[in-house]
């Protein structure tokens, strides 16, 4: 599991570890030459740490060449699962790190607000995803220019589906191309802190209707119950897991993660959980 929440690093006080001695500052300032070497033991089994709590102040903006570094560092950790914990937010770095995982899965609670913050994110991830595929393949020069070099405050007013249609417009030669690999990119949802007055029918209508208007592919894993002894088990550094393992929460998080792995044989696969 690697801490990516730059600038905000707190994942080891939910694993109970008090300091991590080193972590990805520690590749970064080349402390050491390999990023497996800063991977600490946890209490759980079989799971390794890597944090970025003892970063320096400016980690928040990282640099693109320190960025690429860490991604490429990240596919080369030979384990059989990486997850790769991501803060809030829609800027370059975390849309980055967030494409660098075969299976992004995105947790929001059933609130406006966080709801409105996912579409948020899903939208910037998905547009950089389009643009990433324009910019690194034979993409006519129409296209090119519309996407890359018109005037800024059309780039902006630009829309995931605007840009599409503007390959089909330009390009059209190049449009199955474009939906075939948006359809590789797979989006997983989980609703968390689920009240008994929440809408029970949530997370499929926010699958439908992102399946509807974008060409990934979007998967509603379930839901975790709202519970109050969850602030307990952060306050006493134990896994919540752990502390209440015959809970309906517990129940959850498992049948979740049973959804996550039953398709995915252990390969050196990069499992985002942003």
């Amino acid at each position: 599991m690697v801490d990516l929440d730059l600038g905000a690093s707190n994942l080891h006080t939910l694993l109970g570890i008090e300091s991590p001695a080193s972590g990805i500052g520690s590749f970064l300032n080349r402390s050491v030459d390999h990023l497996e070497q800063v991977a600490a033991p946890t209490n759980v089994p079989n799971l390794s740490f890597i944090s970025s709590m003892h970063c320096a102040m400016e980690i928040p903006n990282l640099p693109y060449l320190q960025k690429q570094k860490i991604i490429r560092a990240i596919r080369k950790l030979p384990f059989d699962y990486v997850i790769l914990d991501l803060g809030a937010g829609t800027n370059f770095n975390t849309l980055d790190f967030f494409l660098t995982a075969s299976e992004g899965i995105f947790i929001c609670i059933p609130e406006p607000t966080s709801i409105e913050n996912a579409f948020r994110f899903v939208q910037a991830t998905y547009s950089r995803k389009i643009k990433n595929i324009i910019r690194y393949n034979d993409f006519n020069a129409a296209v090119q220019h519309a996407v890359f070099n018109s005037n800024s405050a059309q780039r902006i007013s630009l829309q995931p589906s605007n840009i599409v249609d503007i390959v089909a417009r330009r390009d059209p030669d190049k449009e199955i191309f474009l939906k075939d690999k948006l359809s590789e990119f797979n989006f997983k949802l989980i609703l968390n802190q689920v009240r008994n007055n929440s809408d029970p029918a949530l997370g499929q209508k926010i699958e439908t209707a992102c399946n509807r208007h974008m060409h990934a592919s979007f998967h509603y894993l379930g839901s975790i119950k709202y519970d109050e002894r969850v602030p307990e088990s952060i306050f006493s550094k134990n896994l919540y897991v752990n502390k209440y393992p015959y809970t309906t929460i517990s129940n959850d998080l498992k049948t979740i993660a049973a959804m996550i792995t039953k398709n995915n044989a252990p390969a050196s696969e990069l499992n985002q959980l942003g």
